[in-house]
């Protein structure tokens, strides 16, 4: 059984729905592609936004392609600047997060939810789940070795076709405990 697989920081960032790109960027707008990202299909984008909470703003960079539903995702110390509650939340989980506006060139809009810390996941293709032993929506530990090294609870499995082998966690995470891009870390089932 496999344990081994790297990890990687993410830092803010937000997905935005085709029809808030709309808003935000004018009409079929299309994404300029950045970076690509690790996960098959996604990219950084050169777009960046404004959101806008209680007490404050930060600029964010647009993550593409358009998803879903549109999803801020902060870090626990962003929530202080931007003035709206830490709630930690699987990627594409929207309820019961605060809302924020967002502005960008072209309009602004006001989303009444979509704010969150993203938890920590790892993700696997279904070949790669067979082989760590572990199917999409298990629950697994992590440890991360090295002078500042730690152990991750309640790390989430998320398996499809469409996946990549990698943990992500945020940059404050990864800081926490030294971890930088790639570095190998290991599974520990219970």
């Amino acid at each position: 059984m496999k344990t081994k697989l790297p990890i990687a920081l993410s830092n803010k960032h937000c997905h935005l729905t085709r029809e808030d790109i709309d808003a935000l960027f004018g009409k079929d707008y299309q994404l300029t592609l950045k970076k690509k990202i690790s996960q098959p299909g996604q990219f950084a984008s050169e777009e960046k936004v404004e959101i806008v909470g209680e007490k404050g703003s930060m600029t964010f960079r647009v993550l593409g392609p358009a998803r879903s539903v549109t999803q801020i995702e902060i870090l626990a110390g962003d929530a202080f600047k931007l003035g709206v509650p830490i709630v930690y939340k699987d990627s594409g989980d929207i309820e019961g997060t605060p809302g924020c506006t967002i502005i960008g060139p072209k309009g602004k809009i006001v989303k009444d939810k979509g704010v969150m810390v993203a938890a920590r996941h790892i993700h696997m293709n279904v070949e790669q789940a067979k082989e760590y032993g572990v199917k999409d929506g298990d629950y697994v530990k992590v440890k991360v070795e090295g002078p500042r090294g730690l152990t991750f609870d309640n790390v989430l499995i998320r398996s499809n076709d469409k996946c990549e082998l990698e943990m992500h966690v945020d940059t404050e995470e990864g800081n926490a405990c030294g971890a930088k891009n790639g570095d190998l870390i290991e599974i520990i089932k219970e």
